[in-house]
C-alpha cells in the first residue's frame, strides 16, 4: 500500500534492524511518507536487498552492516546518517534477540547478557549517540513487545528485556521533554515473522495465539509501521512517555 501523507519530508531517519519484519515495514513506511533513511542489519546481503527494495518504490535510503551490540557500529550508523543527510530527525530503535527460550534461573549467562545487551544496552547507547544531532520536534521510538506486560515463561527474560524500554521510554521522555524532543514505545503483538516463527510453529499454536487477539487476526509489519509513523509525526506532537500495545486487543493491560 503506498502513502500520499508525506509528514517526513525533508526529514532523517535511522531505523536499526530494518531489513526484513517490522523493521523493514517501518522503513517503508517512514519512506513512503517522505524520510530520507538510515538502516542496517547484521548480513550485508540483508541490507543490500533491503535497499533494492526501498529504492525501487522511489525511497532515499542508505545503509550499513551493524551488529548494535558493538558501540562503533553505533557510531558507524550515526555518522553514516549525518554524512548522508547532515540531520537526524528520527530514531527507531528495533533490534532484538531472544537467543534462548526457558526458566530465567536455567538459562546460561551468555544468553541472559546477549538479551539484556542488544534488546536494553544497545538501544540506550544508540540514543546516546544520536542525541547531539537531535533537536526539538525530534522523535524516538522503541519497539518494545507485548510480552513486557506478561513476562512469562519460556520467553520471560526476553519479555523482561522488553519491559526495561517501556521504563526507559518513561524515564528518557522525562530528561529529554524540556528539549523538545519526544520518546515513545510500541508493544507489537503477534506479527508472524521469521522473529516470531515460535509463535505459529503449528496450525494449533497459530489457532490458540489468534484467539488470544479481540479481532481474531495476527497483526502485520504494516500495522506496528502505523503506529510509529503516527508517534514519530507531528500528528503526535503532545505525546510523549507513552507506549501503544499494537495486539489487536490481546490482553495487555487494564
Amino acid at each position: 500500500m503506498s502513502h500520499n501523507c508525506r509528514r517526513f519530508e525533508g526529514k532523517s531517519a535511522v531505523i536499526t534492524a530494518a531489513t526484513a519484519g517490522i523493521g523493514l515495514g517501518i522503513a517503508q513506511r517512514l519512506g513512503e511518507e517522505g524520510a530520507k533513511l538510515t538502516i542496517c542489519s547484521r548480513k550485508q546481503a540483508n541490507v543490500d536487498e533491503a535497499l533494492r527494495q526501498l529504492q525501487a518504490s522511489g525511497i532515499q535510503v542508505v545503509g550499513c552492516t551493524a551488529n548494535v551490540g558493538k558501540k562503533e557500529d553505533l557510531q558507524r550508523l550515526v555518522k553514516l546518517a549525518r554524512d548522508s543527510y547532515g540531520r537526524v530527525d528520527v530514531l527507531v530503535s528495533n533490534a532484538a534477540v531472544n537467543p534462548a527460550a526457558g526458566l530465567i534461573l536455567d538459562m546460561p549467562d551468555s544468553a541472559i547478557e546477549k538479551i539484556l545487551d542488544v534488546n536494553v544496552k544497545s538501544a540506550i547507547l544508540l540514543t546516546k549517540e544520536v542525541r547531539p544531532h537531535l533537536s526539538k520536534g525530534s522523535s524516538i521510538i522503541y519497539i518494545s513487545s507485548y510480552t513486557a506486560y506478561h513476562p512469562e515463561a519460556p520467553i520471560a527474560m526476553y519479555a523482561i528485556s522488553k519491559t526495561a524500554l517501556v521504563a526507559l521510554t518513561k524515564a528518557l521522555a522525562e530528561e529529554l521533554g524540556p528539549d523538545g524532543i519526544r520518546v515513545n514505545c510500541v508493544a507489537p503483538g503477534t506479527v508472524p515473522t521469521k522473529f516470531a516463527a515460535a509463535l505459529v510453529e503449528t496450525p494449533e499454536m497459530a489457532a490458540a495465539n489468534k484467539e488470544r487477539t479481540f479481532l481474531k487476526r495476527f497483526g502485520t509489519p504494516g500495522d506496528m509501521a502505523a503506529c510509529v509513523a503516527y508517534l514519530a509525526s507531528e500528528d503526535a506532537a503532545y505525546v510523549t512517555g507513552e507506549t501503544i500495545v499494537v495486539a489487536g486487543g490481546m490482553h495487555s493491560r487494564l
